[in-house]
């Protein structure tokens, strides 16, 4: 009996041994793996930067003749293509021109692009908006999807709404961190990411289903930081339930994030509900060196000024946000960044 209790102990220990090693095992694999998927993206990066680099060179020789430049690319192309693939055509060759061009220097290119986020990156005119989305693709390890999508989405406009420019191009250089809601929540969200169809209105519940089913995407608009919590948290005063819809942390912030989905437009019955379970987060979950929890109101509309006087005039801590389903389109974004800073001035002046 000993002897066989021996060897089961033993067994057991060497199982557990083996289970170790064997996930050891796994994350060398799959780092070796990644790192030499990594590897190949960057030779790419390097390799249309050095195509780029000689078509530029040789087009500066041929200066003198104003079509040399679409002659020697579609020549070029003519044969790169037929012998190497559709990898080198005439766009793609005129990318590589153009990607030499916005960064000349070959040791400032970041190895962790690949192709298909220089390709977005180089195509947005802007330089600083363009550093912006280079940076934070870096920072938050963004794939080329979602370096895209967060192009596509104007992320940084949005941010714009609510805060200069130079604070955001801080917060993405790393020179320092965000200190107020308004630097990480943008107004207007986009949740193009749903797939809900087009219709008049949605029942909240589904909104909140499809967030939940979609949520890594939901954390990646909803910006730096965040963790998901709780759904459909419930609280209890007294005899009275109350069930908040989502509940996240933001640990830049330091705090609770609470959010609130209205598919209508936002009333102050609404903002009076949401106050008080902010009240109770702060009371009751937040611990004494975590900061005020903040609580976002998602709606469908809102009314600025009504929100404004429904709350305190030192309210920092619940924000109203509007949602859109769909892409907002150039027009739109620039239409509201105007608007903002008129806004903004009006306020100024009032002061």
């Amino acid at each position: 009996m000993e002897a066989e209790k021996s060897l089961t102990t033993t067994g057991q220990i060497a199982y557990t041994k083996t289970d170790s090693i064997l996930n050891d095992a796994r994350n060398i694999i799959e780092n070796a793996r990644s790192n030499a998927v990594r590897s190949v993206d960057f030779c790419r990066v390097q390799m249309y930067w050095n195509l780029g680099r000689r078509i530029f060179e040789e087009e500066q020789q041929g200066k003198d003749r104003a079509d040399y430049g679409a002659y020697l690319i579609k020549n070029l192309a003519l044969n790169l293509e037929a012998e190497y693939g559709s990898g080198f055509s005439e766009r793609q060759l005129k990318f590589c021109r153009q990607f030499y061009r916005l960064y000349p220097i070959g040791n400032t290119l970041r190895s962790q692009l690949n192709w298909s986020q220089y390709r977005s990156l180089i195509q947005i005119s802007d330089p600083d908006k363009r550093e912006y989305y280079e940076l934070e693709s870096v920072n938050n390890a963004w794939t080329a999807r979602e370096t895209e999508r967060q192009i596509n989405s104007q992320l940084y406009e949005r941010l714009l709404l609510s805060n200069d420019k130079e604070s955001v191009l801080a917060v993405a250089r790393k020179e320092r961190i965000p200190e107020t809601p308004q630097e990480i929540i943008k107004d207007p969200m986009v949740l193009e990411f749903l797939g809900l169809e087009k219709k008049p209105s949605y029942y909240e519940k589904d909104l909140e289903g499809e967030i939940i089913s979609h949520i890594a995407d939901f954390l990646l608009e909803m910006g730096k930081g965040f963790s998901f919590v709780a759904r459909q948290k419930r609280i209890l005063l007294e005899d009275d339930e109350f069930f908040i819809d989502l509940v996240f942390y933001n640990r830049l912030l330091r705090c609770f994030v609470l959010i609130e989905l209205k598919t209508g437009k936002l009333t102050h019955q609404d903002l009076g509900q949401f106050q008080m379970y902010v009240n109770y987060y702060d009371r009751t979950e937040k611990l004494p060196d975590e900061n005020k929890t903040i609580g976002i109101l998602l709606c469908s509309s809102k009314n600025d000024t009504a929100v404004k006087m429904a709350l305190p005039e030192d309210n920092k801590t619940i924000l109203a946000s509007e949602y859109q389903l769909y892409l907002p389109t150039s027009e739109q974004l620039v239409k509201e960044i105007e608007e903002a800073k008129q806004l903004a001035k009006e306020r100024k002046e009032e002061r």
